[in-house]
């Protein structure tokens, strides 16, 4: 048992009462070469927020104390929510610690994604939620960053610049540099910041260039977010070292499935094919599904420079006009992509199941293939539903649909929640000027895929788990019931009956409810939105959005750093290979689980601020030409002010401002969630459709106005 582990034993003790530094070297009893350490160790802890100081110079384990030590999320409003860490070192799964609500004034100086500490309140009486803990920052272990991108600007007397993040409460006092000029998108480094009742200064670090320059937001995104761009010398000079064929001598130990009809199905402009796929229909019925991922655990070395910055990355980031690989391109896009004739090393997954879906069998093994077709989603449509089926490829592909569709049935037969999004693509011009919104319906093609993928992890994670291996698992905790009431009610307004939500069966009798239905994709996000977050662990408590007691990632290992985790793992339990196995020790799964569910949500955020960018600059676009388009709307939300409603087409949302409804004057009916008419009784409400056109686009703040010009 190393220092840290003995500290933490001691202070979990039932009579252990808090103990000064000095006082705890004593009952720890040290040796010569432990005390030594035992200072620096304990500063570290104490770093890291694992222990906390009380009473000034005792110490403690922050539950304790009421203590809780956590990342912190701030609403655009000014209040926040800690996210508890799970614990450091755990065997059996934990009971999930609840969101803690963060007032405003008691966010100290604390900005969004810090680890900070936070103290519980005890009278949770004074609070509007008064059944959800509650608490106050009082140290902030470890700063998301310490920089801030945004516009500079010049009052009477100082300069300061506007942050991009509206979850930043303040604006920036700083003095130019660098040439900076107003108006540029400057990267500020921020100073000590002591007390969050005066704005914070900083130093303007880097010019990015003027903010309506091409390029310039896309890269004020990346800089905020702290994305890298460039691959660091190490990994580039690894990969370069890489040869470009397959040794002979790997073939040998792999199975060889060249002669299968395998083939992968990606979006149109996908570079890295990372999955591929075959069904066999076995004689006396029944299937047999072989799901193929690239081997990417046979090029990444552990520990090595590529694998150090694939681990700091933690994901390939997919932005609007470019891509922030995991991986350099060389393997990306070439030596780990599964295209089309051409050998590639594989892991792949093989299921079979008797004619009434029950799974038979599983194996696993190392492969190699060879992909007979690079298909996009919308060829892999266009063949699903033609009749004419002389072509193999139309014959398989149907095929694989009548295995996929039955998966999708029992997966939804036993809970799982059908809650699939339709994606928005901008397209770009050359100087990356927005010239039309696209949006990505998600048809059988995609399902088909999803079904394939989901049913691999599945199969991994299940064989994993079975023999108690170590791994990392994608895991989804079950839904706050108040959050699920509030949707509940929210649904409501739509006019749909809905019974107790705490029952799935619920959930998916109303996700079937509203499909297809004007308002499918606000009543969607509004679940989703109630629902916990999934994130990695490595302790297996299930999936409830997919209704799996086990799930994993696996089928994505070229842009995502879990799968691979999960690859070398598996390639543990399969024989032959050249590739040393990587054995991960639960504290180490424990911080990389941390880690890369905090790289996942950066990068998510990243995606979606640099497409909801560019839409209001389409939109914006549309006002300085002066060609404004009527479009079909759907109203989603009622206030006093006025209505926010959403673009069916673009999934945009917008407010218009009760002040631009000029057939009558609205009073909000507060208990309904209504406007209504004083003089014609008309009434708006959640679920309306309406017609509407641009009125404002204001880029700096991320909003946009409608207004209202004829109703359906």
């Amino acid at each position: 048992m190393d220092i840290r582990q003995k500290i933490q034993t001691l202070l979990a003790t039932p009579n252990y009462h808090p103990l000064r530094r000095d006082e705890l070297g004593k009952k720890l009893r040290l040796n010569a070469t432990e005390r030594r350490d035992f200072r620096r160790v304990l500063a570290a802890m104490l770093d890291k927020g694992e222990v906390v100081r009380v009473r000034t110079d005792r110490f403690v384990l922050p539950h304790d104390a009421d203590l809780v030590v956590g990342r912190i999320e701030f609403n655009e409003k000014g209040f926040a929510f800690l996210r508890p860490e799970p614990p450091a070192e755990t065997t059996t799964p934990a009971e999930p610690r609840p969101d803690i609500y963060v007032a405003g004034e008691d966010t100290g100086v604390a900005l969004h994604g810090d680890k900070v500490v936070v103290r519980l309140h005890r009278d949770r009486r004074k609070f509007k939620a008064a059944d959800k803990p509650a608490g106050v920052v009082i140290r902030i272990l470890e700063r998301a960053s310490e920089i801030v991108v945004g516009t500079l600007q010049k009052g009477q007397h100082v300069h300061y610049v506007i942050p991009d993040d509206p979850r930043m409460p303040h604006d920036v006092y700083t003095r130019p540099a660098l040439n900076a000029q107003v108006g540029d998108k400057v990267v500020v480094k921020l100073l000590e910041w002591k007390s969050r009742h005066t704005s914070p200064e900083g130093e303007i670090v880097e010019v990015l260039g003027k903010s309506d320059a091409p390029g310039v937001d896309i890269m004020a995104i990346i800089r905020k977010h702290r994305l890298a761009i460039d691959f660091s010398e190490q990994t580039l000079a690894e990969v370069a070292r890489i040869p470009e064929k397959i040794s002979p001598a790997e073939y040998e130990h792999r199975l060889d499935l060249r002669g299968k009809f395998i083939v992968t199905i990606d979006p149109d402009d996908a570079k890295d094919f990372d999955d591929a796929v075959n069904v066999d229909e076995l004689p006396g019925g029944g299937w047999r599904l072989g799901v193929h991922i690239a081997d990417v655990s046979h090029y990444v070395q552990p520990d090595g420079p590529l694998d150090r910055e694939a681990h700091a990355r933690g994901n390939s980031v997919y932005l609007v006009d470019r891509v922030l690989p995991m991986l350099p391109k060389k393997l990306s896009n070439n030596l780990c992509s599964l295209r089309p004739n051409e050998d590639r090393l594989t892991q792949s997954v093989f299921i079979e199941f008797t004619p009434k879906m029950v799974v038979r069998k599983m194996e696993f093994a190392l492969s190699v293939i060879r992909s007979r077709q690079r298909l996009t989603y919308k060829e892999a449509f266009a063949r699903l539903q033609s009749r004419d089926e002389h072509e193999e490829l139309t014959r398989e592909l149907k095929k694989m649909w009548r295995l996929a569709s039955h998966l999708r049935q029992q997966r939804f037969a036993q809970g799982s929640l059908n809650l699939e999004f339709p994606e928005v693509k901008v397209r770009l011009d050359k100087n990356g000027k927005p010239t039309h919104i696209e949006k990505i319906y998600y048809d059988i093609s995609h399902q088909l895929v999803e079904e394939f993928m989901l049913a691999a992890n599945e199969a991994v994670a299940k064989h994993i788990c079975q023999l108690q291996i170590p791994c990392i698992y994608r895991i989804h905790d079950d839904p706050d019931l108040e959050k699920l009431r509030d949707f509940r009610q929210y649904a409501q307004s739509f006019g749909y009956k809905v019974g107790d939500v705490a029952h799935r069966q619920e959930l998916q009798k109303l996700l079937k409810q509203v499909e297809g239905k004007p308002e499918e994709y606000a009543i969607n996000l509004a679940l989703l939105r109630s629902l916990k977050r999934a994130r990695y662990s490595p302790v297996p408590v299930g999936h409830f959005g997919l209704a799996k007691k086990f799930y994993t990632h696996f089928t994505s290992p070229i842009r995502r750093y879990a799968d691979l985790i999960v690859h070398r793992t598996l390639l543990t339990l399969l024989a032959g290979g050249k590739t040393t196995p990587r054995r991960y020790s639960l504290q180490e799964l424990t911080r990389a689980a941390e880690h890369i569910s905090q790289t996942e949500r950066v990068a998510a955020e990243a995606e979606e601020e640099s497409v909801e960018l560019k839409k209001l600059e389409y939109f914006q676009q549309q006002l300085e030409r002066g060609k404004l388009a009527v479009m079909d709307a759907v109203v989603c939300t009622v206030r006093n002010f006025g209505i926010f409603v959403e673009l069916p087409e673009s999934l945009v949302q917008g407010l218009v401002h009760v002040s631009t409804l000029e057939d009558d004057f609205y009073q909000y009916d507060e208990r309904l969630e209504r406007l209504v008419g004083r003089r014609t009784k008309r009434v708006i409400q959640i679920g309306d459709k309406v017609r509407v056109q641009v009125a404002r686009v204001d880029v700096l703040k991320r909003q946009i106005d409608f207004r209202v010009v004829s109703e359906q």
